[in-house]
């Protein structure tokens, strides 16, 4: 059977996603300065749309981050087939995925925006991002680690461990220097070397957690 999760942020219909990417656009131009009136303005809604859908400015928020973190898709593998073939590419995809999202434009903004207002003990959207944003994509790849182990494809004791593992072959340094403004590693740089930095984490990660089955 396939490994899935039921992931709400994923089921925003075509008009919402539209509100949330103007949403997204306003938060990279303004940073902290959203306010349903904006979102109104440049998705060319009533506010009263955006409070019956979103509830408040924070529900409009958490639906932002969640709609983001919804770029770093679900891996879809079938148990019964799972192979190492299938599950590198799946593997590889969901870290192109997420080396694309978390180091994008709009992602570096978020952060950036939740870390001021930590500093400033206005916890509210660190705690959004936090939660909908990576932890709510660490549970979409556990699942997979964890069919992998079953297969006897993947050999680790915690899929918790083996998650922070491949995230930091993935993300390595990369995010905390964009997020500090490094003026040596541009977007650009990232962008064109994703692929090549993909292929790397994913050989790392099956060096140390795959088994002999995988590796033959």
């Amino acid at each position: 059977m396939a490994v899935t999760i039921k992931v709400n942020e994923e089921t925003f219909t075509p008009r919402q996603q539209a509100v949330l990417t103007a949403a997204l656009d306003l938060l990279v131009e303004n940073g902290d300065g959203l306010t349903m009136t904006a979102v109104a303005r440049r998705a060319s809604c009533s506010k009263e749309t955006l409070y019956k859908w979103f509830g408040d400015r924070d529900g409009l928020l958490t639906a932002t981050v969640q709609w983001q973190a919804a770029k770093v898709r679900m891996p879809q593998v079938d148990r019964t087939g799972l192979n190492a073939k299938t599950l590198r590419a799946s593997i590889e995809q969901f870290a192109r995925d997420l080396l694309t999202v978390i180091t994008g434009e709009v992602s570096i903004t978020l952060n950036r925006t939740a870390v001021t207002h930590a500093a400033q003990e206005k916890d509210r959207l660190g705690n959004i991002v936090l939660e909908n944003g990576p932890l709510a994509i660490r549970r979409r790849l556990k699942p997979i680690l964890e069919a992998g182990r079953d297969a006897r494809l993947l050999r680790f004791t915690s899929s918790e461990d083996a998650y922070r593992t491949f995230f930091g072959l993935v993300v390595r340094d990369v995010q905390i220097r964009l997020l500090l403004g490094d003026k040596a590693l541009t977007q650009a740089n990232v962008e064109a070397n994703i692929e090549a930095d993909v292929k790397s984490a994913t050989d790392q990660f099956f060096v140390l957690y795959g088994t002999k089955a995988h590796n033959a």
